[in-house]
Order: structure tokens, then C-alpha cells, then sequence
């Protein structure tokens, strides 16, 4: 399971290490792809195989014909990148990925459980602020969800 928050630099050409406890999880081969809440996802190629199954899985083989599936696929898979880690545990940002969340020295990268996120350093913190004064109202929403 991928969890923990860790503030990393970018360097001049555009690598940035994965956190020393990610690195024998996420293997020598990853996804990069734009994600929500302006970050990007980062994916193992096991985890994508899995997410592009639910992506693409509906009652029917012909999914392409859902305008909404087809918009947020494209979203999904038409800015992804297959990206190999380097023997000490960098990954390159391409420029596109990095533009599209401001990154400039450094990132956050969050653990979340089945992938990781790479935020913008403020756009995370203002983010977490956000989160953690509705965190109460958040629980107790998703716990009547089941009722």
C-alpha cells in the first residue's frame, strides 16, 4: 500500500527521485497520467493494466460510443507516458505534465494507496488546509453513503 506525504526537487532536466519507500513498489516501469484535483497520477504498469480494464469495462464492448467515457479516456489515456526509473530511483517529468500542474524546483508526492500523486508544493499545501477542515463533514458523508 502507497502512503505518506514527501517533499522532493526537481532538478534542470526535469527528473525527480520517487521516496526511497515507494521505489521497490512502484518497479522499474510506471505511468504518468494527468489525474484530478490538478496533480498527476502515478501508476504501476500492474495498477494501469487494472484501471484501464475499469476504464474501458461497461455493459457493453462498445463503450467508444459514450461521449463522457470517450472524453475522460482521451483525458486519461491520450497524456499518459510510460516512464522507466533510473538505477537511483528518478523518473523524468515530461515537460507537458509538468506544465499542466505549474511544477517548477519541487513537488509533493502523496501515497495513495493504490497510486502516487505528484501536486504542485502550495497547490498541495492549500489543498490539505481545504481538506482538513472538512475531514468531520467528509467521514460522516461517506459513512451514510452505505446506509
Amino acid at each position: 500500500m502507497l502512503i505518506g506525504e514527501y517533499i522532493h526537487t526537481i532538478d534542470e532536466k526535469n527528473r525527480m527521485s520517487l521516496p526511497v519507500k515507494f521505489r521497490k513498489e512502484m518497479g522499474k516501469k510506471i505511468i504518468i497520467t494527468p489525474g484530478l484535483d490538478s496533480c498527476l497520477f502515478i501508476f504501476t504498469m500492474k495498477e494501469w493494466t487494472k484501471v484501464s480494464k475499469r476504464l474501458s469495462d461497461t455493459d457493453s464492448d462498445l463503450s467508444f460510443l459514450k461521449s463522457d467515457q470517450r472524453s475522460f479516456n482521451r483525458f486519461m489515456f491520450g497524456r499518459a507516458v510510460d516512464v522507466e526509473v533510473d538505477s537511483i530511483g528518478r523518473i523524468l517529468i515530461p515537460d507537458f505534465l509538468k506544465d499542466r500542474i505549474n511544477l517548477k524546483d519541487s513537488a509533493a508526492i502523496i501515497g495513495v494507496q493504490d497510486r502516487l500523486e505528484i501536486w504542485n508544493e502550495k497547490k498541495w499545501s492549500e489543498y490539505k488546509e481545504v481538506v482538513e477542515k472538512q475531514a468531520d463533514q467528509l467521514a460522516e458523508k461517506l459513512g451514510n453513503e452505505g446506509k
